[in-house]
């Protein structure tokens, strides 16, 4: 037998064994090709499965607490804190996860709204709770999908955003705690509308119609008429963020790209129709504001390199003050109800979500919640660095550079092998964040963790997010490529060693990379990732459809077809010679688990190990400690066998 026909036998036989499957399951686990998770690896990742976080959801009136969302069993409920490091009584019981909750702003109706979807399908419906029986009852139908509720200010009745129509398009809808027959629909003009404040009077709502992430629009919808009349009508395409009606009803506060490059806080002037920007000074996003019951102060966050940075603003004479608070991640603003105290989450890399607030009047800070970490000595977290590389094109003459947050893991001897994380959206950002995921993988593996900002990606301007859209998709691969050369360069990484992973769009990503540049990728994790743009933009859910194709392409068009199936993952897969491991819930309505199965046939084919995790109770991402729990593990023991061996 000659050299080339023993290669050829042996890529046969190696091709076999690959193509065997070992399939079993574990609960509502489907599992292929993973073997058994060693007890070792379960006894070093105990401390990590047991850490907690806390999200704040709304005030209880008259100084009864707080509710906020966080886990005690398996999945995320409503629970009460009845005051600053108070003990969590838990009010929801389910084995799906309950996200958001709304207090009715009537303190003489005991109710909250929330909201619950089945196995992660998304198809939310609107419950109400009683505080004092402690009982819920569904007010919706039960199959459409119900979000964006906002109460009116007298708590007489809510508006939000539903399917039930034709299950495609988002129309606004008001309602009462009577359920389906008080429902009344207000807007019903097609596409992807929002409910997003009732005016002081409660007489008119303003709403939002997305389009995409650089395209909407606003309206005031007069509730009793139904007319619908615009905000700033323009050629222009901008794009508008969160908006509030002012306390007098004159104007409306608002974020906007109108007139800059990023979003800015603006207020519009409802008799002049005209803006004033409020944050010149302020170079980046304004990702979330709100106004306090007294109208005279605003809260704002600015997204600046990746770091919230919370802000007050008298709206009376615009003076801005800062908050000084740690380096981290600040999100869902609410002030108290008559009071100038605003709650708040925060989140930094070395402690999980918590729940804030700060008294402006007193100007205290408060922390309501003290979530567990499991006796897991956080003050050893790597903490990322912000580093920049030059990717493939230029601007004003010079390279144009990627911004990338490193976590080095210092507990180890360089060189470190790297694992790139690419982020979702494609229109969204890596935060630093709390995640024991990222420090499992740094200080247990010692792996570099580095994700990378992109082109397409959010918090870097409106030029930026669109430098991917269309028939540039492969321009942000091509970042990627240009985040390997960068890595070359460096002498504490290993370069030799590098692998890949992200979700959703992320997973695109991982797939896409591994098809271009699997000579310089060990192995690749995808989590929920979309394999072929034609067929997900099919069997994705028909409320996302045109929403999608504003990023990605209208596949129906002839020529992009073409382009989007050249560029597809599943197209290519013949060069993915590497080991992956694909994870995927069996409900996802946004990346169907075909997408999923299509990869992991056509990979297979190519003789490569894949692993194959499929939760049965599940949809776009775990929401249960169980499922992420056997993950964890089961990517950490991948990694140690095709990125460190």
């Amino acid at each position: 037998m000659n050299k080339k026909t023993f290669i050829f036998v042996l890529l046969i036989i190696v091709s076999q064994a690959f193509s065997t499957v070992n399939r079993y399951r574990r609960g509502n686990l489907v599992i292929e090709n993973i073997p058994e998770i060693p007890d070792t690896f379960m006894t070093k990742l105990m401390l990590y499965r047991n850490v907690r976080s806390a999200l704040f959801r709304d005030w209880l009136p008259d100084n009864q607490g707080i509710l906020i969302r966080t886990r005690f069993g398996n999945t995320n409920q409503i629970h009460l804190v009845e005051s600053p490091k108070g003990a969590r009584q838990q009010l929801t019981f389910f084995e799906d996860p309950v996200d958001y909750a709304y207090v009715c702003p009537d303190k003489e109706k005991p109710f909250f709204l929330f909201t619950k979807d089945s196995a992660g399908n998304e198809i939310e419906q609107i419950y109400n709770y009683n505080l004092r029986t402690k009982e819920y009852q569904l007010l919706t139908d039960g199959v459409s999908r119900h979000r964006s509720l906002v109460w009116s200010h007298r708590g007489d009745k809510f508006a939000f955003a539903s399917t039930m129509r034709n299950n495609r398009d988002f129309d606004i809808y008001t309602g009462t705690l009577a359920g389906t027959k008080s429902f009344r629909r207000i807007v019903e003009q097609g596409g992807y509308w929002l409910a997003v404040d009732f005016s002081p009077d409660d007489q008119s709502l303003l709403v939002e119609k997305y389009v995409s992430s650089t395209e909407s629009y606003y309206y005031i919808v007069n509730i009793t008429t139904k007319d619908v009349k615009q905000i700033n009508p323009t050629e222009q395409k901008i794009s508008y963020g969160s908006a509030r009606w002012s306390h007098d009803g004159k104007g409306i506060f608002i974020t906007s790209d109108a007139f800059s490059d990023f979003l800015q806080l603006l207020y519009y002037d409802l008799d002049s129709q005209k803006f004033e920007v409020l944050t010149k000074q302020i170079l980046w996003d304004i990702k979330e504001f709100e106004l306090s019951a007294s109208g005279n102060t605003i809260a704002f966050i600015s997204n600046e390199n990746g770091w919230s940075r919370l802000y007050f603003m008298d709206t009376k004479t615009r003076n801005i003050t800062q908050a000084r608070l740690p380096n981290g991640q600040i999100y869902y603003l609410k002030f108290k109800p008559h009071e100038e105290e605003l709650g708040f989450v925060l989140n930094t890399p070395t402690s999980p979500s918590d729940v804030y607030s700060i008294n402006l009047q007193k100007n205290t800070l408060m922390r309501w919640t003290y979530s567990e970490v499991g006796n897991l000595d956080t003050s050893a977290f790597v903490q990322p660095e912000l580093v920049h590389y030059p990717t493939f094109d230029s601007i004003e003459g010079k390279p144009r550079m990627i911004p990338a947050f490193y976590y080095k893991p210092t507990k180890f001897k360089p060189p470190y092998p790297v694992l790139i994380y690419c982020h979702g959206g494609p229109s969204s950002q890596y935060d630093p964040y709390f995640s024991t995921t990222v420090q499992v993988i740094v200080n247990e593996l010692g792996i570099a963790y580095i994700a990378p900002n992109f082109r397409g990606s959010s918090g870097y301007g409106k030029k930026y997010l669109k430098l991917d859209d269309f028939y540039k998709r492969e321009d942000a691969i091509r970042d990627i490529g240009a985040l390997l050369d960068w890595i070359e360069q460096q002498p504490e990484l290993n370069a030799g060693r590098v692998g890949i992973t992200g979700g959703s769009y992320g997973g695109y990503m991982v797939l896409a990379s591994m098809v271009h540049y699997g000579d310089r990728l060990r192995c690749g994790i995808d989590e929920w990732g979309i394999s072929n743009f034609v067929t997900f933009l099919k069997n994705t859910g028909e409320y996302r459809q045109d929403v999608r194709r504003t990023e990605y392409g209208d596949e129906r068009d002839p020529q992009m077809r073409k382009f989007l199936n050249e560029i597809s993952p599943l197209t290519n897969a013949h060069n993915i010679r590497k080991s992956m491991f694909i994870v995927q819930g069996l409900h996802d309505p946004r990346v169907p688990v075909t997408e999923a199965e299509q990869i992991i046939a056509a990979v297979r084919k190519n003789g490569v190990d894949v692993w194959y995790l499929l939760a049965e109770d599940e949809g776009h991402g775990f929401g249960k400690k169980s499922n992420w729990d056997f993950y964890r593990a089961a990517s950490a023991l991948f990694l140690e066998k095709y990125l460190l061996k």
